[in-house]
């Protein structure tokens, strides 16, 4: 024991940090180093105080943290041990078990935050974010009385937020009862629900090429046989597209109706009438994906705007308000939405009401418009940079000009994406390859630039270093 009082009175304070984390430190420090013995059984918590001369109510906050990191055991009616585990021997590095090919490292990067630049990721960078809107909502919504910590969230979502999405639902001519409209922890999650739904095993689902790659992913997961109508900058070939129906008959087609990802378009009226009308003449259904819709700068019309029978619409905010706080929603037609209600519940999908609730206050009080119209001043601004210098460096831009979240690039000849993607990752610059995207023949000759991230001189300077090689 008169180890234990030793190591204990040597814990010295610092200004500035808090008495329960340098205790903590400290002795876990000791423990890990062998001053504290494994099974060494801890003065009783009245001398611990007066060892580290700090208040009794310390002491049990630093042996509870202690307790929680594994590092100390409490035994009833006996006091508090060291426990420190086993050390096994080294054995070499441990194996990656995540697929090692291009396009899976590529995507692994995209998501990860260390320190790399990722002008191939799909989401702002967080010092566009309303940072200090956001707290002050997260805030609010702790304090409010209105949020119920002991239950669950109500199966449809969270009323006042989707009294607030119906006012913004229609903006876009999309008019819906509050009942069909159903909260997702994301869009994905929304889409999956969806294909639950509305295919089976052995179905025909058409795609855009290219596009969001989770879809291929995901319908491989759910045994639906894929097609794909080819879409740029201009939309797609509708008479192409009538072939393809008459041919395989799918029973659903998912698209972005704005702002397509990741080659800026979205549909024209005329666009929109065909589509709808060729959805009637062939019997498939729509999922429209507008994520995007909120960063619009040019006013187009939305397919769910005639009526929810054959379209089921689908949104959200982590493209626009945080990628971490994923609050979607879906708007559909009264018996679908009936049952994706009754599958959210079968399936554990009751999504957050307290990320919910911060939504809603950001909607309500004005703060996420005024975000999303800097938003999309800053992304005009940034496009023409990034579409400049991208030119300058011998690319050609095969998207819409100045607006929305991405550049969709063709690379100089000679220069193949999957190649540059893995020569970038060597210089912590990880780009969004075209394989990554579309199935194509020519995909491995064309880029995906989110035009926030690529607004930067080292992105621009590593990018053209790549290409000189």
């Amino acid at each position: 024991m008169q180890v234990q009082r030793a190591v204990i009175a040597a814990v010295q304070f610092q200004p500035g940090v808090p008495l329960v984390q340098q205790i903590v430190d400290q002795l876990s420090q000791a423990i890990s180093t062998g001053g504290l013995p494994h099974g060494a059984r801890l003065p009783p918590i009245r001398e611990l105080s007066e060892l580290m001369n700090v208040g009794k109510s310390t002491v049990v906050d630093a042996l509870d943290r202690l307790r929680a990191k594994g590092q100390v055991v409490s035994r009833q009616g006996s006091g508090h041990y060291v426990h420190r585990a086993a050390i096994s021997p080294a054995a070499g590095p441990r194996p990656d078990l995540q697929p090692q090919d291009t396009l899976s490292v590529v995507r692994r990067a995209l998501l990860l935050d260390n320190g790399a630049l990722r002008p191939g990721c799909g989401f702002l960078p967080s010092s566009w974010l309303p940072a200090e809107e956001l707290l002050k909502a997260v805030r609010g919504t702790l304090r409010a009385t209105t949020l119920r910590m002991g239950e669950y969230g109500v199966a449809g979502g969270y009323l006042p937020l989707r009294q607030a999405l119906q006012v913004k639902l229609a903006t876009f001519g999309i008019e819906a009862p509050l009942e069909q409209i159903i909260t997702t922890a994301n869009t994905m999650q929304a889409i999956d629900l969806l294909m639950r739904l509305l295919i089976k095993p052995g179905d025909t689902v058409l795609l855009d090429d290219p596009c969001y790659f989770n879809l291929h992913a995901n319908l491989a997961l759910h045994g639906a046989k894929v097609i794909t109508i080819a879409r740029d900058s201009s939309g797609m070939d509708l008479q192409a597209l009538e072939q393809l129906l008459i041919a395989h008959r799918p029973v659903l087609y998912m698209t972005n109706s704005t702002l397509h990802n990741p080659t800026g378009h979205s549909f024209s009226p005329a666009q929109v009438y065909r589509l709808l009308e060729l959805s009637h003449q062939y019997g498939f259904h729509i999922v429209e994906d507008d994520l995007y819709c909120d960063i619009q700068q040019r006013r187009t019309p939305r397919l769910a705007a005639s009526g929810l029978d054959n379209v089921s619409y689908v949104s959200g905010f982590s493209k626009t308000l945080t990628a971490n706080s994923r609050v979607s929603y879906a708007v559909l037609s009264a018996p679908l939405a009936a049952r994706m209600i009754a599958l959210k519940m079968a399936c554990g999908g009751v999504t957050s009401e307290l990320a919910e609730q911060i939504t809603c206050t950001l909607l309500s009080d004005g703060s996420y418009a005024k975000h999303a119209r800097r938003t999309v001043d800053r992304l005009y601004e940034s496009n023409s940079r990034v579409a400049a210098w991208l030119v300058e460096a011998g690319c050609s831009v095969s998207s819409l000009p100045g607006e929305g979240l991405f550049i969709w690039t063709r690379l100089p000849a000679g220069k193949n994406a999957e190649i540059l993607a893995r020569q970038g990752l060597a210089n912590n610059l990880v780009l969004a390859p075209g394989t990554l995207l579309s199935k194509a023949a020519d995909a491995g000759n064309y880029l995906r630039f989110n035009v926030a991230h690529s607004d930067h001189v080292h992105v621009r300077e590593r990018f053209f270093r790549l290409l000189d090689r």
